[in-house]
C-alpha cells in the first residue's frame, strides 16, 4: 500500500485539558479520565517525517480487561479516518500537518468502563480510565438536564433524610467520590465482585452495560456474599468496629476497605449501604442519589402482607417480618433496553443485605415506573420493592391463653419518599413517582396487576371507637414531656373500655427496647360523642438510660372494647430532637487558604458530658480526611462544648462542612455549615 506509517516519538496526553472537558477533573489531572462517546485529544511527537493527510496512517487499538476481545467489545481496532465518528471507536488528526500531530480519538458510547491500555502504531503504549458519560446522548445513562447532573454526578455532598415520618431529619453525607484514590477504589470493588473472579472476560464485558454494574453493585457494597465493603449490624453491639451513626462520609469507609485487604468495614446500616452504593455510582459516571422511604415493609415471604403480632398488654412481639420506621436505598439513572421502552429513567436498588435475589444479597435495578404499576415479573426484584412501599399490614393479639384475635390498626406504609432536590437542601417527595394516589382506579389497576389481594379487598373501618396518639411539637432528647392517646366515642351508646398506653425505645429497623413509661386504664368510660385524652409522662431519668443512638420512641395505645370483645392498636412513633450544633466559620473562605470552624453544642441533658468530641470533614475542604478534636473538661448540664478546628479548601465552589459531636451521653449527634469557597 501507500500508506506509511506515522513515526511515534512520545505522546503527551493533555490530561488537564481532556479531563476538564470530561469533567474529571476533580479526581486530579495527573492521568488521563475521559467519558464515553466524547472525543478527547493528545498531542503526537513525531519521530521524523511528517503527518501528510490521505497518505500517513495510524493503527489504535483500545483494550480493556485481563482477556481483551473484540467479540466481547473488550478490545476495539480502528485506524485515521476523516472525521470522528461519535457512534463508534474513532481517531481523526484535527491539527495542521508537521512533526507534531493533534489526534483526536472518542470511544464507542457503549463501551465497557475501566481501565484501557490504548496502542498507537507498534510501539506507542498509554493507558486512560473510561468512564459512563451522562452528558452523552448516545450513553444509556445520558441525562438531558445540567442541573441534575450537577447534583447527581458532580456534587460531592448531599443530604439523607432520617427521622421519623411525621418528622424527617436530615442528614449531611459526604459523598468524597473525586478524593483522592476513591476512583481506584471504586474500579477495585467492580474486580472484586464474585462474577469477575469466575469470569473476567465477561464480567469486563459487562461492565458496559449499567444495569449489570448497578446490580453488581448492590452486591458489593454489602459483604454477605463476596468481599463486600460494608458489615451490617442492627443490635447495639458494634464490637470490633463502629458504630453506623459514627461515619460522616463514604471516604473513611472506602479507603479502610482498600487498605485493609478488602476485609468488610465494620458496621453500616442502610442509610451507610445507600450512601457507599452512591458514591460508587457517581464516581463512575452513573447518576445516583439516595432514597428515603418512612414506615417501610420488610416483607420475607412475598405475600404483601406484615402480619405482627401483640401481646395483652399491646407490646409487638418478636417477628422477622417489620416495619422499619425508615428504609434508605439508591436510584440510578439509565435506559432499559432489556424492558419494554416506557421503563426507561430511575431505576431503584438497595444495597441493604435484606433478602437474597439469584443466590446473592443484592436487590435490584427495577424501574421504579415498575413499582408504580405492579408490574412485579419485571427485572430485578419488582416485588420486594413494591412489598417496601406497599404492604399491607395486619394486626393480631396473641392472648395468654395461646388464642389469637384481630386487632383493627390504621397502619401506613411507604409514606413520604424522600430525596435532596436538586441544588437545593430541601427535601423532594418523590411518593408520587412511586404510587398513585390512594383510593384512586389507578391504583386500583396497579395493585390488580401486582396481585395485592388484601389491599383490593379493603373493608372500610370501623369509624364507631376511634383511637390515635398526639403527641406536642417539643420532643427534646433530656427534656421530660407528655404524649397523649385521644379516644373518642363516635357511636350511639356508652362505651367501657380498657385502654393500655406504653412506650419503649426503638431502633430504627423496629426492633423493640426497654420500657419508657406505661400506663394501665381499666375502667374508661365514654358516653356518646365523648373524647378521652389520656396522658402519658415521658421522663428522661427513664427514658435516658434505655434509648438506642436512633432515639427513637415507640409509642402504643391498645384499647379494648368490653361490650364487644374487639381491640384497637393505635401506634407512633417519636423521634426525640438532638440539640443543634452551630458552626462559624473564620477568615474568609477561599482556596488554599486556611479558616477555621468554630463548633458550639449547648448539652441539653440534666447530667455533664464526658469525652466530648467533635470531628469535621467535607470534600475539597480537609484534605481528604477527618479532623478530630477532643475536649478536655467535662461539659455540665445547659453548658456550652465549643472547639475551634482548622481546615484548608482546596478547590472553590459550595461544600458541606459535615460535623459530628460524640460524648458519654449524647452520642454521634450530626450536623453540618454550606460553605461557600472564592477563587
Amino acid at each position: 500500500s501507500d500508506e506509511e506509517s506515522l513515526d511515534i516519538d512520545h505522546l503527551n496526553l493533555e490530561c488537564e485539558f481532556n479531563n476538564v472537558d470530561h469533567r474529571t477533573e476533580l479526581n486530579g489531572v495527573d492521568r488521563l479520565i475521559v467519558r464515553r462517546g466524547q472525543p478527547f485529544t493528545i498531542s503526537v511527537y513525531l519521530r521524523s517525517g511528517s503527518y501528510q493527510p490521505g497518505v500517513s496512517s495510524l493503527d489504535c487499538v483500545a483494550e480493556t480487561g485481563p482477556q481483551p476481545s473484540e467479540q466481547y467489545g473488550t478490545k476495539a481496532s480502528f485506524a485515521l479516518s476523516a472525521n470522528i465518528d461519535t457512534s463508534c471507536w474513532s481517531a481523526s488528526v484535527t491539527g495542521p500537518p508537521g512533526d507534531m500531530v493533534v489526534l483526536s480519538i472518542c470511544s464507542s458510547p457503549n463501551a465497557p468502563i475501566g481501565r484501557y491500555t490504548l496502542t498507537l502504531g507498534r510501539s506507542v503504549r498509554t493507558e486512560f480510565i473510561l468512564l459512563f458519560n451522562p452528558w452523552c446522548p448516545g450513553d444509556a445513562v445520558y441525562m438531558d438536564n445540567e442541573q441534575s447532573l450537577a447534583e447527581y454526578i458532580l456534587a460531592q455532598d448531599g443530604i439523607i433524610f432520617r427521622g421519623s415520618y411525621k418528622h424527617p431529619i436530615p442528614t449531611a453525607w459526604n459523598f468524597g467520590q473525586f478524593e483522592h484514590g476513591i476512583l481506584d477504589i471504586c474500579l477495585r470493588i467492580l474486580d472484586m465482585n464474585p462474577k469477575c473472579l469466575r469470569n473476567p472476560g465477561k464480567d469486563y464485558s459487562g461492565r458496559r452495560n449499567a444495569v449489570y454494574v448497578s446490580r453488581v453493585l448492590s452486591a458489593m457494597v454489602n459483604c454477605n456474599d463476596d468481599k463486600g465493603v460494608l458489615l451490617g449490624r442492627w443490635t447495639t453491639d458494634y464490637e470490633g468496629g463502629v458504630s453506623p451513626l459514627y461515619w460522616r462520609g463514604s471516604v473513611e469507609i472506602l479507603r479502610n476497605w482498600d487498605q485493609q485487604a478488602c476485609q468488610p468495614v465494620r458496621y453500616g446500616q442502610c442509610w451507610v449501604f445507600a450512601a457507599v452504593a452512591c458514591t460508587v455510582s457517581r464516581a463512575l459516571g452513573i447518576p445516583c442519589r439516595i432514597v428515603t422511604n418512612y414506615l417501610s415493609a420488610h416483607d420475607t415471604n412475598n405475600n404483601l402482607v406484615i402480619e405482627r403480632y401483640v401481646n395483652e398488654e399491646g407490646e409487638l412481639m418478636k417477628s422477622k417480618e417489620m416495619i422499619w420506621n425508615y428504609h434508605c436505598w439508591v436510584e440510578s439513572w439509565m435506559t432499559r433496553p432489556d424492558l419494554k421502552p416506557d421503563f426507561n429513567g430511575w431505576q431503584a436498588s438497595d444495597p441493604t443485605p435484606q433478602e437474597k435475589s439469584e443466590d446473592v444479597y443484592c436487590c435490584g435495578p427495577i424501574p421504579v415506573k415498575a413499582i408504580k404499576e405492579g408490574e412485579l415479573t419485571f427485572k430485578y426484584d419488582a416485588s420486594f420493592v413494591f412489598a417496601e412501599v406497599n404492604a399491607d399490614v395486619l394486626t393480631y393479639m396473641k392472648k395468654k391463653d395461646g388464642s389469637t384475635s384481630n386487632v383493627t390498626s390504621a397502619t401506613l406504609v411507604g409514606q413520604k419518599i424522600s430525596t435532596k432536590s436538586v441544588g437545593s437542601d430541601a427535601r423532594e417527595d418523590i411518593t408520587h413517582i412511586y404510587k398513585y394516589p390512594e383510593g384512586s382506579d389507578e391504583e386500583r389497576e396497579a395493585f390488580k396487576r401486582a396481585d395485592h389481594q388484601n389491599k383490593l379487598l379493603h373493608q372500610k373501618e370501623d369509624l364507631g371507637l376511634l383511637l390515635s396518639i398526639k403527641v406536642t411539637s417539643d420532643m427534646k432528647k433530656g427534656c421530660d414531656f407528655d404524649v397523649f392517646a385521644v379516644v373518642t366515642n363516635n357511636t350511639e351508646h356508652e362505651k367501657h373500655c380498657r385502654l393500655v398506653f406504653g412506650s419503649c425505645a426503638m431502633s430504627y429497623s423496629g426492633v423493640l427496647g426497654g420500657n419508657c413509661g406505661f400506663k394501665d386504664l381499666l375502667n374508661v368510660r365514654l358516653s356518646p360523642g365523648a373524647e378521652r385524652r389520656v396522658p402519658l409522662t415521658l421522663n428522661y431519668s427513664k427514658y435516658g438510660g434505655q434509648l438506642t443512638e436512633d432515639s427513637l420512641i415507640r409509642l402504643a395505645a391498645l384499647l379494648l372494647d368490653y361490650s364487644t370483645g374487639e381491640a384497637k392498636l393505635a401506634v407512633r412513633n417519636i423521634v426525640l430532637d438532638d440539640p443543634q450544633i452551630k458552626v462559624r466559620i473564620l477568615g474568609e473562605p477561599k482556596e488554599n487558604r486556611k479558616l477555621a470552624a468554630e463548633i458550639t453544642l449547648q448539652n441539653p441533658l440534666p447530667e455533664p458530658l464526658e469525652d466530648c468530641c467533635f470531628s469535621i470533614e467535607g470534600s475539597n475542604l480537609t484534605g481528604g480526611r477527618v479532623i478530630t478534636e477532643r475536649l478536655g473538661c467535662t461539659v455540665g448540664p445547659g453548658e456550652e462544648a465549643k472547639v475551634k478546628i482548622y481546615f484548608t479548601p482546596t478547590h472553590s465552589g459550595l461544600r458541606k462542612l459535615v460535623v459530628d459531636f460524640d460524648s458519654n451521653k449524647l452520642c454521634h449527634v450530626k450536623g453540618y455549615r454550606n460553605v461557600i469557597i472564592g477563587k
